[in-house]
């Protein structure tokens, strides 16, 4: 982590690294777990005033843990500014937690004073017949990160009850019903428009049901110290922190060969098409020089096609794929000058090619990423990584399967295989999916927390691959690369949605180069 000037706001933890900080601040730092309470609903009152007029009615269930007592801090604030909030207590207000007893004494005391007295109502017990009426908003304040069971009970009956009300909403924290860490739904899942959360953002946002469930993550800082933080796993991937702490240099050359030359070892018959999009994505980016290695026979294709990109081809006229027997031609391309590789792009699955990707993985040293076909071919037979070599994967989910040999569960279990497949062999993994997850040896896991369904359509990987060569190329960094490349996919897509009004399904792969 140290590697990274990561803000604190983008830190993403679990829960059981959401409760340890809790209790780390309040037992060895010395803040009371009252004061964060305190800190807590206002600041969730604050982002809730600046969307709801005075005048409003607001809704508020209420659960008997500190997610509760940060609802009744809320409901204190909202009260305040005119906005009428009425409490309603799911499983009653006995054996409340000690600083939620602490609030509802509060707000009692409120209640019985003018100006309030009109403005606060509660409820005590789940009863959907005491809730007749208009209200203008829902606030969940009922459960939060501690959930690690089906939902049940009067639980559900709210939140089934609150599902079926037209009406925004609003969670504390993380949403009840939604696994923290997994992004599964628990039986049933609070829906709502926007969580506002505190510590950390929370590992299910983006996992998962995590993202229809929880809407949109509103990071409240509470004073929580950092130091406290410096051990979670996770990181937000975000233009803010990436753009003004790791600007990639992209000023002109000196001459062509200044950065080193990105090789993309690409193309059989009939796949000419991600070899060309690998290719003028990277040239795009700006780099000096791309050399696309092909198959012979292929030549007058990508001659064609490629204008801007140094073609050196192998083999003879009668090759249309790669085989073993190329490999030594190979290597003393991209031992010509110094450079990075692509390796994969529609190279097929022709056997000789198999062979030849277990060759190059074995003997090539310096720095790979392998894509596409690629990972096919390596999935066919074991594979280990040189000591001397820097290696990039970037598979999506099916990939990704095929080269640990197992079905992936869901996105925790994705999350947790790359981190280890990471560890094990010491490489970069870019997984592809919705979160992309991207994984590295002694650094944390980036998550994206945009829509990247784009990159599971047929092209858009090829797209992807030629913007991490050419980021790793003007960085040198490989988590950095691949962090800038999805955010330059990101970039050039929003641009065009911008000017367009185009959905996901109709951009095509060229769109982001």
């Amino acid at each position: 982590m140290k590697l990274f000037n990561i803000p604190h706001t983008h830190y993403i933890c679990t829960a059981e690294e959401s409760q340890d900080l809790d209790r780390r601040t309040i037992e060895d730092f010395g803040i009371p777990g009252y004061t964060l309470m305190e800190v807590a609903g206002s600041k969730t009152a604050e982002q809730i005033l600046a969307k709801q007029p005075t005048g409003a009615h607001g809704l508020i269930l209420c659960g008997k843990g500190n997610n509760g007592g940060d609802a009744l801090v809320v409901a204190r604030y909202l009260v305040q500014y005119n906005i009428e909030a009425t409490l309603v207590f799911i499983s009653g207000t006995d054996d409340l937690s000690a600083d939620t007893e602490a609030n509802f004494a509060l707000i009692q005391k409120m209640s019985r004073q003018e100006p309030h007295r009109d403005l606060i109502h509660t409820i005590e017990h789940w009863n959907p017949k005491n809730l007749e009426g208009d209200y203008d908003f829902l606030i969940d304040g009922m459960l939060g990160t501690g959930l690690d069971s089906e939902l049940r009970g009067d639980y559900q009956k709210a939140v089934e009850w609150a599902n079926s009300q037209d009406t925004k909403k609003y969670a504390i924290d993380v949403p009840t019903g939604l696994n923290a860490d997994s992004g599964k739904i628990m039986g049933q899942a609070m829906k709502v428009d926007c969580t506002f959360t505190f510590g950390a953002l929370k590992q299910g946002f983006y996992l998962n049901e995590g993202p229809q469930v929880a809407g949109e993550p509103v990071y409240c800082d509470l004073p929580f110290p950092n130091y406290l933080k410096k051990d979670f796993q996770s990181v937000l991937i975000d233009e803010s922190w990436v753009d003004d702490n790791f600007p990639i240099e992209r000023e002109p050359a000196r001459h062509k060969y200044e950065r080193g030359i990105l090789y993309v070892i690409a193309g059989s018959e009939g796949l000419t098409g991600a070899a060309v999009m690998a290719a003028k994505s990277a040239w795009k980016e700006g780099i000096g020089a791309v050399v696309l290695v092909c198959p012979r026979g292929l030549l007058p294709v990508f001659e064609t096609k490629l204008t801007q990109v140094i073609t050196r081809p192998v083999g003879d006229h009668e090759d249309y794929h790669f085989k073993s027997r190329h490999l030594q031609e190979i290597l003393d391309i991209v031992a010509s000058k110094p450079g990075k590789v692509i390796f994969g792009p529609g190279i097929g699955r022709e056997s000789e090619t198999v062979e030849l990707t277990h060759q190059l993985l074995a003997q090539y040293t310096g720095s790979l990423i392998m894509d596409a076909d690629g990972l096919w071919c390596l999935s066919r037979r074991n594979w280990e990584v040189r000591e001397d070599q820097e290696l990039i994967i970037t598979p999506h989910p099916g990939e990704f399967n095929r080269l640990l040999d197992t079905s992936l569960k869901d996105d925790l279990d994705r999350l947790e295989k790359a981190r280890a497949l990471s560890d094990e062999q010491g490489i970069t993994i870019l997984s592809k999916g919705n979160p992309v997850l991207l994984t590295s040896p002694k650094s944390p896991t980036f998550i994206t927390g945009y829509d990247t369904r784009v990159y599971s359509r047929a092209g858009f990987g090829d797209v992807l691959a030629g913007k991490i060569g050419a980021c790793w190329m003007m960085t040198d960094q490989t988590t950095l690369a691949c962090v800038h490349a999805l955010l330059n996919g990101k970039k050039k897509t929003d641009l065009y949605r911008q000017n367009s009004n185009a959905s996901i399904h109709q951009l095509e792969p060229l769109d982001l180069i």
